[in-house]
This record gives structure tokens, sequence and C-alpha cells, in this order.
């Protein structure tokens, strides 16, 4: 019986003590965060990393998106003769869903991976010990300027996913399937909403919030050298999906 509970109580105490870790790196961030110095090159070079280097992938998965989309929503509208709310369910979706949650998976995948195993490498290479002991704080110098370039581009990128979702949508609804241009772009304006991007915005905000704050803080974190900078790239990944599909939920609940 003391097997048992050893088995079953000890995820749950990983668990536990892993979120009140991560909790407290946040809280650690979030002091930093209005500590001088400020720096802006590194947060540049942050924007430029996290965001601009991605904008290939998110451009693609936008506008594919939409294409699939659109071509699904056609076969259900079609048996209903309804065929021209095909933009109406492509705009909202982008805007609501599949913007903000896809070009945060795929930002955490590439850049929240490449977050990881750069922090875990200095970990691991005591170069984080070394920050230390040249008295400059390693919360604010590697992590500040990645958590804040990610919350400030995650925003311009779902913008960016969204538009091509719904040129893509719009490219295979109107050309390729036939539908009316003119009754297409009618009920997208009529019933997608200011709110509903600007919702999306808030959403995509907090995941990229997410995505960076687990990179980080896997980074930091990172032992076992090299086997443990992989598992650590690994599990941020892994964990900062999760936490996105999750959230997502809360946000939706929340806000619609």
């Amino acid at each position: 019986m003391i097997k048992f509970f050893e088995i079953v109580g000890a995820p749950i105490l990983n668990f536990i003590y892993g979120s009140g870790r991560i909790f407290l790196f946040f809280i650690d961030f979030f002091r930093w965060v209005f500590v001088p110095p400020y720096r802006l090159k590194l947060l540049f070079k942050q924007i430029e990393f996290i965001g601009i280097n991605s904008l290939s992938v998110i451009i693609l998965t936008g506008t594919f998106t939409g294409m699939v989309f659109a071509f699904q929503s056609y076969i259900g509208f079609h048996r209903f003769g309804a065929e021209y709310m095909v933009g109406t369910v492509v705009g909202l979706g982008m805007a609501r869903e599949l913007g903000p949650v896809l070009s945060s998976i795929m930002v955490a995948a590439r850049a929240g991976s490449a977050i990881a195993a750069e922090i875990g490498t200095m970990r691991v290479t005591e170069q984080i010990d070394a920050l230390y002991a040249l008295a400059v704080e390693p919360v604010q110098y590697l992590v500040v300027p990645r958590m804040l370039a990610g919350v400030i581009v995650m925003p311009i990128l779902n913008i960016i996913a969204v538009f091509c979702g719904v040129v893509g949508g719009y490219f295979v609804g109107v050309e390729i399937l036939g539908i009316n241009k003119t009754l297409y772009l009618e009920y997208m304006y009529r019933y997608v909403d200011f709110e509903d991007i600007y919702n999306g915005l808030i959403k995509a905000t907090v995941f990229g919030l997410i995505l960076t704050l687990v990179g980080c803080y896997k980074g930091f974190y990172t032992t076992g050298g090299a086997e443990g900078v992989g598992k650590a790239t690994t599990e941020s990944v892994v964990l900062s999906s999760v936490l996105i599909l999750v959230f997502d939920y809360i946000l939706t609940a929340f806000m619609f």
C-alpha cells in the first residue's frame, strides 16, 4: 500500500513543486523588469530572433490553415446551400482560435526550444555562474529581454497569421471553389467584429509570455550536461504547447 501511494503521489508532488518553482521564476522576472539597467540592445536582438526570423513559418502556417479551413467549411456548408458563410467561419476561426494558437505553437517549437537550448547550454557550461561572479543578474540579463520580446512580437505575428489565413481562405473559396465574391466578403464583414480580433491579440500576448517563460525556465534549471540540454529543449516544447492549449480554453471561457 505504501508503494502504491509513492507511485501515485510522486507525479503529484513533482507537479506541485514544478508549478511553484515556475511561478516564483515568473515573479523574479516581473521584479527585474523594472530594475535598471534596461538592456534595449538585447531586447531588439530577441525581437529579431523570435519575431522576424519566425515570419516565414507564420506566413506558411497561417496561409495553409486558412486554405484548409475554407475547403473543409465549404464541404459542410455546401450541403445546406450556405457556401457564402465560409468567409465568416474562416474569419472567426482565424481571429479567435487558429491564428493565436497555431502561431504560438509554431513559435514555441522554433524559438522556445532555441531559448531553452541556449540558456541550458549556458547553465551546464557554468556561464550563468560566471554572470553571478561578475555581479550581473542572470534573470535580468538573459530572461527579461526574451520574455519581453515574446510579449511584444506574438500579437504582431498573430495579426500576420490571421491576415494570411483570411487571404488563403478567400483564394480557395472564391477563386477555386467559385463562391460569390460579394456574398463571401459581405458576410465576413458582417459577423467578424473588432472584438474578435482584439480577443485574439490578448490570447497571443498571453501565449507569447507562456512560451518564453517555459523556454527560459527549462533552460535556466537545466542539469546533466548535453543530455540535460536536449531533455530541457524537448520538455519546453511539450510543456509550452500543452499550456497554450489549456490557457486557450481558460481565456475562451472568460472572453466568449
